[in-house]
């Protein structure tokens, strides 16, 4: 090979690389020094570590949990959950209540599905310590600690007697202390001055005039934070009531004709009260005095319709009162998937017509005493104007109580489900299901009369 071919190349390798072209010509290429490349590695650690650790530390609980009110579910998730038999339903709420940390709320402020392929995902629920938490052996309601009963009162369903009977009529420690002329009663814990029911009776309307699920899980722990000059970790146990839909619907419509308007109702979803627009008012004036009820029925905003689905669902995932964010079909389905699985994973929930094994389940379920046994009466007003009504009126209140009905027939079951598993526990049933309510030594108790209560005596706020 020729001399002139052979040349020596001195490259600097530091900084600096060799790049052999298909000519045979070396072409020097520039590096960046390599401390630079460490500096740039090191800051965009810094800066992913920062942000980490920053957005951690300023997110609101409730989007960086993950919470209710941050993830709006897709349709099919919730819907899948409306589709399954009872007794996978309550497999996946047993699972999903399973991983509660100290103050009762799920990890993370999500109560996560089963994770089954056939089971739907994500479904979001923060309503407290779930019926499956509280059947553990060492289980007991927390007087001295930080537990309260959230109570759910739902329009003429028997709330205002049951109400009262949770603050006259259990034997505690320390019984609340009822003021008659204030209608309020002080439920305070056996040791210090905090509540450990929040109800209309205990600590008046806080959440609003019947607040509801979607209300109440936003607003109880800063209601009881600003009401005792403190932050705590709370266990909540939501409890509430429901009636046969068509019965309870016959109910309002008498209360209503009579007067009564719960305008003091809020509404509130998503951080602000439902508008006129979404809501429009059913009749002009004051009042609804002496409406028929086929103007009662006819109004297509009278939240009578349903009111127990729409009571107990989580309305974030409808779009809160705006009706226009999705199918009237969809928002129903999605609507009453909710209500069940928000249901059934209640710490507790009675129906108005069993009341003697409403009133078993929850001082099974508590371990607490009432006073005095619950009356059962098979026949009330409006279950007789529910006989007269003309079949095509009938049709209609069925029509518009349609998810109402369907919630009620899975209550139904879940309940007596309830029921026979405390039953089988109790070894010694029979005595104490024959003796509910005769506390000997509890004198000056509430008159039970249950219908009296529901039926009649006229108030806006009831």
């Amino acid at each position: 090979m020729p001399g002139d071919m052979h040349k020596n190349v001195s490259v600097q390798v530091d900084s600096d690389f060799a790049l052999l072209l298909p000519s045979g010509v070396y072409e020097i290429k520039k590096m960046e020094p390599r401390s630079k490349i460490r500096t740039i590695i090191v800051f965009c650690l810094f800066l992913a570590i920062a942000g980490i650790i920053g957005f951690g530390y300023f997110c609101q609980d409730q989007v960086c949990a993950l919470s209710k009110r941050a993830v709006i579910l897709q349709s099919s998730d919730i819907l899948a959950y409306n589709e399954l038999p009872l007794h996978q339903a309550n497999s996946i709420n047993g699972n999903a209540n399973g991983n509660s940390n100290g103050n009762g709320n799920s990890v993370g402020g999500i109560t996560a599905m089963a994770s089954k392929s056939s089971a739907p995902q994500n479904i979001i629920a923060n309503a407290g310590l779930s019926y499956e938490d509280v059947l553990n052996d060492d289980f007991q309601f927390d007087m001295d600690g930080h537990d309260v009963m959230v109570f759910l009162h739902i329009q003429k369903t028997g709330g205002t007697s049951f109400g009262r009977h949770l603050v006259r009529d259990l034997d505690l420690k320390r019984p609340c202390e009822c003021q008659r002329q204030r209608k309020r009663c002080y439920c305070f814990r056996p040791h210090r001055n905090e509540n450990w029911l929040f109800s209309r009776y205990s600590t008046g309307w806080k959440c609003g005039l019947h607040a509801d699920w979607t209300e109440l899980t936003s607003c109880v722990d800063v209601e009881l934070d600003k009401n005792e000059g403190e932050t705590a970790k709370r266990r909540y146990f939501y409890i509430s009531l429901l009636r046969q839909p068509i019965a309870r619907y016959m109910s309002e419509y008498r209360h209503v004709r009579r007067g009564a308007t719960w305008k003091g109702s809020r509404h509130w979803c998503l951080g602000r009260q439902a508008t006129a627009a979404e809501l429009p008012a059913c009749y002009k004036g004051k009042d609804w005095l002496d409406v028929d009820l086929d103007q009662f029925a006819g109004c297509e905003s009278n939240l009578a319709a349903n009111r127990q689905t729409r009571m107990l669902a989580d309305l974030a995932l409808v779009g809160c009162y705006n009706k226009s964010s999705m199918p009237a079909h969809e928002r129903d389905r999605v609507m009453l998937a909710s209500a069940k699985r928000n249901l059934a994973a209640m710490a507790y929930f009675g129906l108005t017509e069993y009341q003697k094994m409403s009133q078993y389940i929850f001082e099974e379920t508590f371990n607490l005493r009432f006073a005095i046994p619950f009356e059962q009466h098979n026949t009330t007003i409006s279950a007789t104007a529910v006989q007269n009504l003309r079949p095509d009126q009938k049709r209609r209140i069925e029509k518009l109580n349609s998810l109402d009905i369907e919630l009620y027939a899975f209550a139904k079951t879940l309940l007596f489900q309830r029921f026979e598993h405390l039953k089988a526990k109790d070894t010694n049933f029979e005595q104490r299901y024959a003796n509910l309510g005769n506390i000997y030594f509890k004198q000056g108790v509430t008159e039970f009369n249950w219908d009296s209560n529901v039926e009649d005596g006229l108030s806006t706020d009831h």
